[in-house]
């Protein structure tokens, strides 16, 4: 059989424009990285509960995205086979986005981050086929890690939207009846727009490439069904490649850990520089500003590590490059309970920013060579399960042991954390896969 042709090169501005809209989309999941766990604060959930709470991520990536990635490889239409999901999922991001921050109570701002996550689910998995659809094989690493590039450059601007508010002049105390801060509220409205807007200029801008004949031909003998689409989602877990399998663990372990970081790290740093765990405190909001610039500085880190690491994969392969990231990444979680100045912990955000970065974009070129090009869509949603099941696991696990292993204490999460990071990272040099780089 002919292999079909490959996409024609994108100029570099081209390669940022069709990864724009990574940057609204990551923005999103940087506000809600930065800011549930204090929202759920406010409205008065207690620390042992928060995984619980976060549930709806993992929850809606294992149910969505495996689902939608299928039914993006039947889907053909006058603007494309993953346009479709893009615009869907970017619209209900914005409505969520805008809603959030009014919530007047737990409950409702659980429900709205279930449909948040899921509109979010909705676009993220398309957007990684589309890179694998879009970009010939030798630049597919340079389009996943500019899409990590953009993850760092988002969550920067997302972690460091409320202090940027409170340096311009907005009051850090100024909140409404159930404790959530103004800018918290302004800072999710600048969400909404990015989200829908930068969706818009990649697709666009860089459009889909016109399906070739023999694969529209083979589209219309198989239409889009809801059987279908779960037909092709069974045959493709049953034929994951052994590589892909390997992964598993390696992911495991490092999105364990990540998933964890995000929930405690409010709660671990109000204690380790105030001593305090009193979320309707000054202290506590003070902190929830702190993070915020460390989660933007380990972002901006992951910025510029994203891009660094396009060579850095192409020499040592992208295995061995994301083994040293998670192991930075891993001592630097360790690091962190222990210090008790900002200035150190911008330091150790180094090590997390370097690992956040090959964990968005690594994983990627070492499973897109391994996989059919007519079911990138199936298997990219097949592998973010490999992401959200350590999630739902971290949800539903971390519950049962923090008051007993972990002493109540969210420090000890975080060095929790940083000990599976450095197995995760053991974990990935054990795959059989990019001893060399393509």
């Amino acid at each position: 059989m002919m292999r079909p042709a490959a996409p024609p090169r994108l100029s570099l501005m081209r390669l940022v424009e069709m990864n724009l809209g990574f940057l609204g989309l990551q923005f999103s999941f940087g506000l809600q990285q930065a800011n549930m766990g204090p929202i759920y604060g406010y409205l008065g959930a207690s620390e042992a509960h928060l995984p619980l709470l976060w549930l709806a991520g993992p929850v809606t990536g294992l149910l969505v995205q495996p689902l939608i990635g299928a039914m993006s490889d039947r889907t053909m239409t006058r603007i494309g086979r993953r346009t479709p999901y893009f615009l869907v999922g970017a619209v209900l991001c914005s409505l969520c986005l805008l809603a959030m921050p009014y919530s007047p109570s737990l409950w409702v701002a659980a429900s709205l981050l279930w449909i948040l996550d899921a509109a979010n689910n909705v676009t993220m998995e398309p957007y990684r086929a589309y890179v694998g659809d879009r970009l010939p094989p030798d630049q597919r690493a340079a389009g996943f890690l500019t899409q990590s590039a953009f993850t760092g450059l988002a969550q920067t601007l997302s972690y460091l939207a409320p202090s940027l508010l409170v340096w311009i002049g907005f009051s850090k105390d100024a909140v409404d009846a159930n404790g959530i801060p103004d800018i918290t509220r302004i800072a999710f409205l600048i969400g909404a727009v990015l989200s829908l807007s930068t969706i818009l200029w990649s697709v666009l801008r860089v459009p889909e490439l016109p399906l070739p004949e023999a694969e529209r031909e083979r589209l219309s003998a198989t239409p889009l069904t809801l059987r279908g689409a779960l037909s092709d989602l069974f045959a493709a877990m049953r034929e994951t490649p052994a590589p892909m399998r390997q992964l598993a663990l390696a992911m495991l372990c490092q999105w364990y850990a990540m998933f964890a970081y995000w929930q405690f790290i409010t709660f671990a740093l109000s204690r380790s520089l105030h001593g305090t765990v009193d979320t309707n405190s000054t202290a506590f909001r003070d902190t929830a500003l702190t993070v915020g610039q460390l989660g933007a500085a380990y972002n901006a880190v992951a910025f510029v590590a994203g891009l660094c690491l396009v060579p850095v994969a192409r020499r040592w392969g992208a295995k061995h490059a994301h083994a040293f990231c998670l192991l930075a990444s891993g001592a630097a979680m360790l690091a962190i309970p222990m210090l008790r100045s900002e200035t150190a912990l911008f330091v150790a955000m180094l090590g997390i920013g370097v690992g956040w970065a090959s964990m968005m974009g690594n994983p990627y070129v070492m499973l897109i060579d391994m996989i059919p090009p007519e079911r990138n869509g199936v298997y990219m949603g097949i592998f973010n399960m490999f992401i959200v099941l350590p999630m739902m696991i971290e949800s539903l696990t971390v519950p049962l042991f923090y008051n007993h292993m972990l002493a109540g204490d969210a420090r000890n999460v975080i060095l929790l954390a940083g000990v599976l990071m450095l197995a995760g990272s053991i974990a990935t040099l054990r795959v059989r896969v990019g001893e060399r780089p393509a």
